[in-house]
Parts: structure tokens; C-alpha cells; sequence
């Protein structure tokens, strides 16, 4: 029976090096030899050796220095060491190669049974420990893969994640794949990982997590080894979910497949909560949005623009709010904003909404109308806040009349560029004195622009600093004033990936 190890043999006497050769070379061991101590440790990088069978007296140095050496260094310290001696044969001198390093200590006359029962023995616990090293460093490079994966915020960024920790655990090539929301198949494949369309094998997986060997070929889409075979983690949660699967090269397991079944489970229990975060948001924005005003009315010699965008983190429904109606001739337009992010949120938004159109049609000037709307809330809401910006203009003449509860201030542009508005007055559900409204004629050609805190609000960075860019993004106005909203949105609010929601209201005299 052939055995796999590499032996290396040191000894400075030829008969002896030809005895301890030929026991091991009939045992099926693959051995080198050396006659110095310097040799030998000249042999030992990227020899292959497993296991040094060493004598004690040798020309250059002793075998206990050898053998130190060894020990000592990083690139082989873990190589074991047998001991071997005709002379040094005192239990002083097996103590002292013992507490340098080595593994066992042989005093001759050696039987050839012994010697190989010895190199068997030692290489079987090296074995075990290098198996248990390999575990356990795994371990550690999947604790870092899955808390990489549990941070990631799109289902393509979780399976790049995957993919690059698999490929830091196992070496590459490797795939992970799952179902997308379109359901199409969507895979991070190759070394190193990209994230491309990929085809969802047509089978049936039961719940629960399964490791098999597949062909090569099954996996076609990434460059695997010569003569390698792929092996293939499945992870399936709920019967009504489709399932998830890590590739990586069969060579790279340890028994039992422990690593790469546990990767996968962290890998679907992730695409899970990726496909129920995106299901409530999706939910909660279709419910944000049928609360909002869906159609923008015409307004002779009057432009309107409005974008609405949700928070990007937030599965709960948010408080923005806007209005735009005609009421008498006059064009009404509110902005508005209740403090959090929740369902509760979202009520009391409607509800301040309707309570300002309500108002307003009963004739009120704006301070009036939130003057009303803030005795309802301390009245019916007393727990809750808003803001609000609220104006009135007559298309005709361009007269505004306008007043804030809290609200951030508009800006206007006109030919001398673009400058912002200061109503004052204190927030919704405050008992407090409330100054007179705004005027101002706005001129033909001019625009004013409404817009709630997520626009220019950061968490890193003062508000002066979030008006001032909103400024400088205004100091032009594009023709098309949904146009210019929409680069709003690009410029300022993230491109979708904001942490609050955005409303912007946006209108021109012509």
C-alpha cells in the first residue's frame, strides 16, 4: 500500500541513513535524505516533507538545534520530528529533545516495527491537528464572510459578499446563486467573484440543506481545475421560497462538508430577510404613496412640478406630505412633514393633510389655516409634531401669501438668481404665538421651490451646509421644471439611496 507522506531522513552515518530508508521505503513512505543538519534544513522549503526523522549526533551541529530550528520556524514550525539515537540515550537527553521540540524520541537499537508504528502515529496526530487548524481558520474567515453578507443592503451586493467569502474560505472558483425578485436566476460566479444573470437549475430541492457532487459540466459557466468535480451546498427555508446554492471546488472540503453547509444556511437565511425587507418596502411605499396626491392640477400661466421619493433604509411608511389644489382661484400649495417613520406616522400625515384642505376651504389666509390645524392636532393628536409650509397665489397677478410652522424655507429664483424665503413661526402641537403671513409678488419667469428635510438634511453634516449646496444646485432652472426636480433628486437626495424620505414641490409663473 502505497503511503502518501514525505519522510525526510537525517543522518550523518550512510549504514544507519540506509537502514532507517529502506524500513520506511518498504513501508510505502516517499523519503528523502540528508547527512548535515544544514542540509537538511536546506531541503526543507517547499520539499513536501511531512515528517523528519532526525538523529541527535550529527557533524555540523546537534539534532536538538535542528530540530529547534524547525520549530521555530514559521514557514515549517509545524513539521513534526522523530528523534533518533545510538548515543544520546539518557533520560536527560530524551528530556532535552522532548522540551526542544520533538514529537518522539527513538534510542537504538531501533526495530523497524516500532520506527514506522512512531512515523504513523505522529503523522496521524499532525494530520487530525492540521485538520482541526484548517476547521477552525475556516471558521473564522465564515464569521467575517457572514457578517459581510448580514450588512449588505441589495440582493446582489449579499451574493458578492458570499461569493468573495466562499472564495476567501474554499479558493476559487466559486458560484452562489439565487432567484432574483423577477424571478430570474441571479449568481456572483468566478474568481474573483462578478455578479451576472445566471440560469436556475431545473430541479427539486427539498427544505432544508444538502451537500452533492456535481459534474463540472452542471456548472459550466465559471473556469473550474482540471479533473476537479464541483461541490454543491443547497439551502432551502420554506417550501413557498426558492432555494440558494454555493459552488465551490470538491478538493477544498473538509469531511462532512461543515463549512460550506453552514455558509449556505447563512446564505439563505440572508436572501430570505433580503426578500422580506424588500417585500415591506415595497408594501409601505405603495401604501405611503395612495395617501399622497397622485395628479397635479392644471393651472392656466402656472408650471407644476412635484417628486416624491421614500427613504431608501426605511421599511416603515413615513409622515412627508404635500398638497397642490385650486381653491377660489387661488392656488393652494402645502409641504409638510410629521415627526418618524411608522405607520402611526403616516396616519397623523393624512390627517394633518386633510385637516389643511379642509381648512383652507373654508376661506382661511394661511396662518389662519394652521393656526386651526394646530388647535386640532394639540386637541386630537397632543402626542405629535409636524412642520408645514403653506401658500396661497393668484395665477393672475403672481401675489403669494404664505406662512410655515416649522417648515425649512423655500427658495425662490428669479433673474437675480436664487435666494430663500423666511416665514417664521413654531412647529404643530406647540401652544404658541404665530406671526402674520408672508407676501410677495412672485415674478414672471420666477419659480419657487418647496421641499421637506430629506432633500437637504444629513446626518454628517450641518443643515447650512445641505442649504447651501441646494442653493448652488439653483442657481439655474432648466426649462422643463420636472427636469429640474428630477436633478434635484440626483444631485442632492442620493439617487434613491437617502435615509429619509424626499417631497419636493416645485412652480413657475409663466
Amino acid at each position: 500500500m502505497t503511503n502518501p507522506a514525505t519522510v525526510l531522513v537525517v543522518d550523518d552515518s550512510a549504514t544507519k541513513r540506509y537502514l532507517l530508508v529502506s524500513w520506511l521505503t518498504r513501508a510505502g513512505f516517499t523519503v528523502r535524505q540528508a547527512e548535515t543538519g544544514r542540509e537538511a534544513l536546506e531541503v526543507l522549503p517547499g520539499s513536501g516533507v511531512d515528517l523528519v526523522v532526525l538523529d541527535v549526533k550529527l557533524p555540523d551541529m546537534s539534532g536538538f538545534d535542528v530540530c529547534e530550528k524547525i520549530k521555530t520556524d514559521p514557514a515549517y514550525g509545524a513539521l513534526p520530528v522523530v528523534h533518533v539515537s545510538a548515543h544520546a540515550v539518557d533520560v536527560v537527553d530524551r528530556t532535552q529533545g522532548l522540551n526542544r521540540g520533538a514529537d518522539a524520541y527513538l534510542v537504538e537499537p531501533i526495530e523497524p516495527d516500532e520506527l514506522i508504528a512512531t512515523v504513523h502515529a505522529v503523522l496521524r496526530y499532525y494530520s487530525a491537528r492540521r485538520r482541526a487548524e484548517s476547521l477552525a481558520a475556516r471558521m473564522v474567515r465564515l464569521a467575517e464572510a457572514t457578517l459581510a453578507i448580514n450588512t449588505t443592503a441589495t440582493l446582489p451586493a449579499l451574493l458578492e459578499a458570499a461569493a468573495a467569502g466562499a472564495l476567501e474560505i474554499f479558493g476559487g472558483p466559486v458560484v452562489v446563486l439565487a432567484e432574483g425578485a423577477d424571478g430570474e436566476g441571479i449568481a456572483a460566479a468566478g474568481s474573483p467573484p462578478v455578479v451576472r444573470e445566471w440560469p436556475l437549475p431545473a430541479e427539486m430541492v427539498a427544505t432544508g440543506s444538502l451537500v452533492r457532487t456535481d459534474d463540472v459540466a452542471d456548472w459550466a459557466g465559471v473556469d473550474w481545475p482540471e479533473g476537479e468535480s464541483v461541490a454543491v451546498a443547497t439551502a432551502r427555508l420554506r417550501n413557498d421560497r426558492p432555494p440558494i446554492y454555493v459552488a465551490v471546488p470538491a478538493s477544498s472540503q473538509n469531511p462532512g462538508f461543515p463549512v460550506l453547509r453552514q455558509l449556505s444556511q447563512t446564505v439563505a437565511a440572508a436572501v430570505e430577510a433580503q426578500r422580506t425587507y424588500d417585500e415591506e418596502h415595497r408594501i409601505a411605499v405603495t401604501l405611503q404613496r395612495s395617501l399622497l396626491q397622485s395628479h397635479l392640477p392644471e393651472v392656466p400661466g402656472i408650471e407644476l412640478a412635484m417628486r416624491y421619493e421614500p427613504a431608501a433604509a426605511q421599511t416603515e411608511v413615513g409622515g412627508d406630505f404635500y398638497e397642490i389644489t385650486m381653491l377660489d382661484g387661488r392656488l393652494l400649495v402645502a409641504i409638510g412633514d410629521v415627526a418618524g417613520h411608522s405607520l402611526h406616522a403616516a396616519t397623523v400625515m393624512a390627517e394633518v393633510r386633510h385637516a389643511v384642505r379642509a381648512y383652507a376651504v373654508e376661506g382661511h389666509p394661511p396662518g389662519e389655516v394652521l393656526r386651526l390645524v394646530n388647535n386640532f392636532m394639540r386637541t386630537v393628536l397632543p402626542t405629535d409634531s409636524a412642520t408645514i409650509c403653506l401658500l396661497t397665489l393668484e395665477p393672475e397677478t403672481g401675489k403669494v401669501r404664505m406662512a410655515s410652522a416649522g417648515h425649512l424655507p423655500p427658495l425662490m429664483h428669479t433673474g437675480d438668481g436664487p435666494r430663500f424665503l423666511e416665514p417664521h413661526g413654531p412647529l404643530l402641537g406647540i401652544n404658541a404665538p404665530r406671526p402674520g403671513d408672508l407676501e410677495f409678488v412672485l415674478p414672471p419667469g420666477g419659480t419657487l421651490v418647496l421641499y421637506t428635510d430629506g432633500l437637504v438634511e444629513r446626518r454628517d453634516a450641518d443643515i447650512d451646509v445641505g442649504l447651501a449646496a441646494l442653493a448652488h444646485a439653483s442657481g439655474t432652472v432648466e426649462p422643463s421644471l420636472d427636469a429640474y426636480c428630477r436633478r434635484l433628486m440626483v444631485q442632492l437626495g442620493g439617487a434613491g439611496q437617502q435615509a429619509d424620505d424626499i417631497a419636493i414641490v416645485a412652480l413657475r409663473r409663466r
